[in-house]
């Protein structure tokens, strides 16, 4: 059993321990944004920034959350009547005609793809029955997200009062937005047709970057030029954002190249991996399984030193209540522990009554198997 229980923790280490030999990173390239930030979504490390607190007019950074906002309430096939209120509003539009009916997800790819300011009025007005509404769902959601230096005043994002954002806030909403497949489908899109309308995207890195998933530009003369984009590479995803940055596509290309040629993200386990077996003494198993509490995720420079180990009883008396903790995984990095969860039993198991043994016997049994 000690042997079982060996494989199954080296099975683990050998998918991290290949990490590629590089320089410590290096410092992030200059750039020409005013603001900005370089996030890893997965384990929430800002690796880069530059005012990402500052609040900041968004523009149409603002439709990241307009979407996200919509497609938590509203499926894709609900059709929605134009009424002559959503038309002609200032802009980029995606043309929308009093008296046709469109579908929440034309709308939605018509906001994110062409960046219609005329879409995101109608989706507000379907989803909460007018402006002031919208906004306040938008709120509630910046404030279940932490996004602390952030509120919306409206669905598009032209200037108005009481309407901001920062850097690192619309990283948090992007990276969180992007854990939506639709949400990610819409914003990938590169073109499609919609209600009759060929839509491009105006995210020119879908075109011009490897590995860019999305997710949205924005322009109006008080905000400067905004960009949140998003790329992943062999596991590792970044979200970057600028704002008021006249360079902007160079800007990201920059930023998420030295992300990539400096940073690794790692899935060590994921929760409800089997991690180890244990002898089990008087039980109707010979052995139990352990099993991760939670997700081990870890961000490392590359040419970090990785290692995984566990704390485990050699064995474990009979009755066995699965969920119970057993045992502790820990992760190292250059021999500083960075992370540790929990290893809970796997099964519940009762006390086998013919299996009964004196202390002796316990004991006997104990070595045997913990040395099989």
């Amino acid at each position: 059993m000690k042997r079982i229980c060996s494989i199954l923790f080296c099975i683990h280490v050998v998918l991290i321990l290949f990490v590629p030999a590089a320089d410590a990173a290096a410092d992030a390239p200059g750039v020409s944004a005013k603001s900005y930030t370089l996030l890893e979504p997965a384990t929430g490390t800002v690796l880069a920034e530059r005012s990402a607190h500052v609040q900041m007019p968004v523009a149409s950074l603002t439709k990241i959350m307009t979407a996200a906002v919509v497609l938590e309430r509203n499926v894709l096939d609900e059709p929605v009547e134009i009424l002559p209120e959503y038309t002609g509003i200032e802009g980029s539009s995606m043309y929308l005609r009093a008296g046709e009916t469109l579908t929440v997800g034309e709308l939605l790819y018509g906001l994110m793809l062409a960046s219609g300011n005329d879409a995101a009025v109608a989706l507000a007005y379907h989803v909460a029955g007018g402006i002031p509404e919208f906004a306040d769902l938008m709120n509630e959601k910046a404030a279940d997200l932490g996004m602390e230096n952030s509120s919306f005043a409206n669905p598009h994002g032209l200037d108005a009062a009481g309407h901001f954002s920062t850097a690192y806030d619309m990283a948090i909403l992007a990276g969180w937005a992007m854990e939506s497949e639709q949400f990610a489908q819409i914003v990938g899109t590169r073109n499609t047709q919609a209600a009759g309308r060929s839509l491009v995207n105006h995210n020119k890195l879908l075109w011009r970057y490897e590995g860019a998933l999305g997710v949205k530009t924005g322009f109006t003369k008080k905000a400067g030029r905004g960009l949140v984009s998003a790329a992943q590479r062999e596991g590792t995803r970044f979200i970057c954002v600028t704002i008021s940055a006249p360079d902007d596509w160079d800007d990201h290309k920059a930023l998420l190249n030295w992300g990539f040629a400096n940073y690794r993200t790692h899935r060590v386990i994921a929760r409800g991996d089997a991690v180890a077996m244990i002898p089990l003494i008087s039980g109707r198993l010979e052995a139990v399984t352990l099993i991760a509490e939670s997700d081990v995720t870890l961000l490392t420079k590359a040419g970090d030193s990785i290692q995984v180990g566990i704390e485990v009883p050699p064995f474990a008396y009979a009755p066995i209540q699965a969920g119970d903790p057993g045992g502790t995984l820990y992760v190292e990095v250059n021999g500083e522990r960075m992370q540790e969860i929990r290893l809970l039993y796997g099964e519940t198991t009762l006390r086998d009554e013919a299996m009964r043994l004196t202390i002796w016997e316990q004991i006997r049994r104990s070595f045997e198997m913990a040395f099989r």
